[in-house]
């Protein structure tokens, strides 16, 4: 047979001659870091147990003596230093003034009265009236049943206690969030300003906004609330940005070919149409608010906080569970309330119910019987002060110990086991190659490792935070946070990826799971240690399954969604080709799904790290139980700072290079 061959045309250019066709195969990313990995545990048995800059829990360093020293100094001057005198201490007294007054109001004996100006009557009334008004009568029947029900509780006063925390550090983050928002919605400029710091602030764990605050405003109430509305208010401004961006552009340039300003295009054009969504961003601050009210009970805030601390620390698990419920209890109603108050409106206008034209009036009726039910909370002590000795609390914590024996006495040897596996099979060893590195050669890796993973840009970060890390001279405990991090978002990411993928190629999966996502994640962080510290007791293992819960919620939610939105032509074309289950899910679903599991990585990783970090109050040690440590005993206060630092390099570090290997996926 022979083969014809096309004479190549003449052009009067010199021929080149052809280059050889390339035979070797290109180095895959994958191969890279396997191959860091191989070159640092080959050193790592060289070097074991040299330069690990290990440091004693009473030791301190020259810079944890420094910040000693400040903190003396700035208790020294608090009250003749001018930048104290007339800023700090104002802003603290503005504060306390208005924890004061709305504590006095719902839950602390008001001045010359043995209980509050409003009783518990009263409060009762007026969650049913309000979630009534801005919801609808189911929620308003949810908001009385669940505030009756942390009375019964017996713990009225320490609900009351957190609810007055979170309302005022809400309405302060609220002042300055929605304006903000909306300029930041307004003005490209000013949101590219914006939105690094609001990542910063949302990368860092709720642990770091304690310790500087305390500082500057002292331990209490103050540095609570300023605390928790630092905390709470990049949600709402991130939202009331994205909400007035997202009104669409003809809608805007019809008012203004109808000649309204631009206060008129603002005030009736786009924060009309932004207003669910605007009130969305209410919920997650309110939301994010109580997480961090919780939290801050270790700087002395009042509350729900101080008695799941105070039981988590004595190991008194019934205690920590019906203060923990009550907690959960709380964020379901001011969760359920402010959901429903972001779709009231449409609801109502999809609503054919003919008892509409009756809200106006019944509302007004409502307001009157709240109206009395103030009063008589105001005027006698049975409606002031909630009846009874709190049975219901005392059974669910007698309960909750019961519930803890068992479990003790009968899966013990199941909890134990797993508990046992991990820590021994996963956990020991990536801590033991962490902290018996030495430090340099540790460095070198993490830095080798963004650059691979996160390009130029994530590898200079990760350089700069490694140095830092060095400096802070908490980095041994730094390690064993990182591997605790590490190994519990590992696992969160195999849950995320099994129910996830399950999740994403079924409707009917995804209707049943998300609830329960959802419901979970308005859980504060506090309230998934209770359970497993009855599990496997005071150990790190109980804080990287507590960490691993938190996280796994949002992962999930994330792969799922990234695994629908995967073409479905796409994977029609791989089961026509005789692709199986298995390998449409392997070979077509979870590759074009790569950004949504990078991102999940981040999330996973933020969230963990957080909840590794609250994990120091039973038993995870390092840079959680130094700043736990820093906050109860002075000389220690020092290193406490240092480790709050630490905890923010590693939160960093962690974002930037999952953020970058995200665009990379993306790209």
């Amino acid at each position: 047979m022979t083969v014809a061959v096309e004479k190549p045309e003449k052009t009067g250019a010199v021929e080149e001659p052809a280059a050889p066709a390339r035979t070797g195969r290109r180095i895959s990313r994958p191969m890279v870091v396997a191959a860091i990995l191989v070159v640092w545990l080959v050193l790592f048995l060289v070097l074991r147990g040299k330069q690990t800059l290990t440091l004693a829990a009473a030791d301190l360093t020259d810079l944890h003596r420094w910040f000693n020293d400040v903190n003396d100094s700035v208790g020294a001057n608090r009250n003749s230093n001018p930048l104290f005198l007339y800023f700090f201490n104002e802003i603290r007294l503005v504060i306390d003034s208005l924890v004061t007054f709305v504590q006095e109001l719902i839950s602390q004996p008001a001045a010359g009265r043995p209980v509050p100006q409003i009783g518990w009557l009263g409060v009762v009334g007026i969650a049913g009236y309000v979630s009534w008004a801005v919801g609808n009568w189911r929620v308003a029947l949810l908001a009385v049943a669940g505030f009756t029900f942390l009375g019964l509780q017996g713990l009225w006063q320490e609900s009351m206690d957190t609810l007055a925390l979170t309302v005022s550090a809400v309405f302060v983050a609220l002042l300055f969030a929605i304006p903000l928002g909306v300029w930041a919605g307004l003005s490209d400029r000013v949101n590219r300003i914006v939105t690094p710091f609001l990542d910063f602030m949302q990368t860092m764990p709720t642990f770091v906004y304690l310790a500087p605050l305390t500082l500057f405003f002292l331990i209490g109430p103050a540095s609570a609330t300023i605390a928790t509305l630092i905390y709470a208010a990049p949600p709402a401004i991130r939202i009331t940005a994205h909400a007035i961006r997202s009104v669409p552009t003809t809608t805007v340039e019809a008012a203004d070919s109808m000649g309204a300003t631009r206060r008129q295009t603002l005030t009736k054009v786009l924060l009309p149409m932004s207003k669910r969504t605007v009130v969305m961003g209410v919920n997650q601050t309110i939301m994010a608010a109580l997480a961090m009210v919780t939290i801050a009970a270790l700087i002395d805030a009042p509350g729900l906080g101080k008695t799941v601390v105070q039981a988590l620390q004595s190991l008194d698990v019934g205690t920590a569970f019906n203060a923990g419920l009550a907690i959960v209890v709380m964020a379901i109603v001011l969760d359920r309330v402010t959901t429903a108050a972001s779709g009231r409106e449409e609801a109502a206008r999809r609503s054919k119910n003919r008892f509409q034209a009756w809200r106006r009036p019944l509302l007004g009726v409502g307001a009157a019987v709240t109206a009395v039910l103030i009063f008589m909370s105001h005027t006698y002590v049975w409606a002031a002060e909630f009846p009874g000795e709190g049975g219901v609390g005392s059974a669910v914590s007698s309960g909750a110990d019961n519930v803890t024996t068992w479990a003790q006495d009968n899966l013990g040897g199941l909890t134990n086991a797993i508990r046992d596996v991990i820590t021994t099979g996963l956990l020991n060893p990536f801590q033991t190659l962490l902290t018996d590195s030495p430090w340099w050669l540790v460095g070198a890796a993490l830095i080798a490792l963004g650059v691979v993973v996160g390009g130029l840009r994530a590898g200079i970060t990760t350089a700069v935070c490694v140095g830092l890390l060095v400096g802070t001279g908490v980095w041994s405990d730094s390690m064993t946070t990182l591997a605790s991090t590490v190994v519990a978002t590992v696992l969160v990411m195999l849950l995320g990826i099994c129910f996830g993928v399950w999740m994403g190629r079924s409707a009917l999966v995804d209707r049943l799971i998300r609830p329960t996502l959802d419901a979970a994640q308005v859980m504060p962080p506090f309230v998934y240690l209770v359970p497993f510290l009855a599990l496997f007791g005071a150990t790190r293992f109980t804080a990287i399954v507590a960490a691993v819960v938190y996280a796994a919620p949002v992962a999930m939610k994330i792969i799922a969604d990234g695994v629908r939105n995967v073409p479905a032509t796409t994977v029609e074309a791989a089961t026509s080709a005789g692709c199986n289950t298995w390998q449409i899910i392997t070979k077509v679903q979870l590759p074009m799904a790569r950004s949504a599991l990078t991102l999940a990585t981040n999330q996973g990783l933020i969230y963990v790290l957080s909840m590794v970090v609250v994990g120091g109050l039973v038993g995870a040690g390092a840079l959680g139980y130094d700043v736990v440590a820093g906050f109860s005993q002075g000389q220690l206060y020092g290193k406490g700072l240092a480790a709050g630092l630490a905890i923010v390099l590693l939160g960093v570090m962690f974002d930037r290079i999952t953020q970058a290997a995200a665009r990379r996926a993306g790209a």
